[in-house]
């Protein structure tokens, strides 16, 4: 299905498939020779999502574009089944495996690997060429490629890269250091103190952003 958003509709090239029960919507560019599969869903809910020339989405990947920062796929990428990929750059001939994540204002270089599992966190510049292991995640610029049990190590790269703020603009609650910071109990909706919840001004904001799909059309 194809879906006109906020008065952009998607543009496809030449011999583009796109399944039958794929999602594509808004502000959303494919290049020619690439193919969309089953379940796949490509959103340009925040900003505009550019895919190039012969790459395939596989089936129930999810695509969005996220406020100043476009998704990009360059030439000859392939996405995996069930990854998941916001506002973020990915070079041409890039392998992102079943399962992979990459966030906001991430950076993949040309022919890197990310592999089953693996995560490209937010605002991560991973080289070209790099490889990050099965369940493996890359944070920083430049990329560290931690094992998933390096906790303390990912939270000193990751936590200077404010996800909250950077996403959903809500700074996070003050000297915490624990990675759960801010994720108990909340009762208002003032700025959170130390150890409160962000999650009802977080909500607050992207259920209101999401409601911009009331005005969506369907085109076909």
């Amino acid at each position: 299905m194809q879906i006109e958003h906020r008065g952009a509709r998607p543009r496809l090239g030449k011999d583009v498939y796109v399944a039958p029960n794929a999602v594509i919507a808004g502000d959303v560019e494919i290049g020619e020779g690439s193919a969309v599969l089953f379940g796949a869903v490509l959103t340009a809910e925040g900003g505009p999502i550019r895919i190039g020339r012969n790459c395939v989405v596989m089936e129930n990947a999810v695509l969005r574009g996220a406020p100043e920062a476009p998704l990009t796929l360059g030439d000859n990428v392939l996405v995996g089944p069930r990854a998941y990929l916001t506002g973020c750059a990915v070079g041409e001939n890039a392998f992102l495996a079943a399962g992979s994540t990459v966030f906001n204002r991430a950076r993949v270089g040309a022919r890197a690997e990310v592999r089953i599992n693996a995560v490209v966190h937010l605002k991560t510049r991973l080289p070209a060429d790099a490889t990050v292991p099965i369940g493996w995640v890359a944070v920083g610029d430049p990329a560290q490629i931690l094992p998933p049990g390096e906790h303390e190590a990912i939270w000193k790269i990751q936590k200077p890269l404010d996800f909250p703020k950077t996403v959903f603009g809500v700074d996070r609650p003050p000297a915490r250091e624990h990675p759960r910071a801010g994720l108990e109990d909340a009762r208002t909706d003032r700025p959170p103190r130390e150890g409160e919840t962000i999650m009802p001004e977080v909500m607050r904001r992207y259920a209101r952003a999401l409601r911009r799909h009331l005005q969506d059309k369907a085109i076909y």
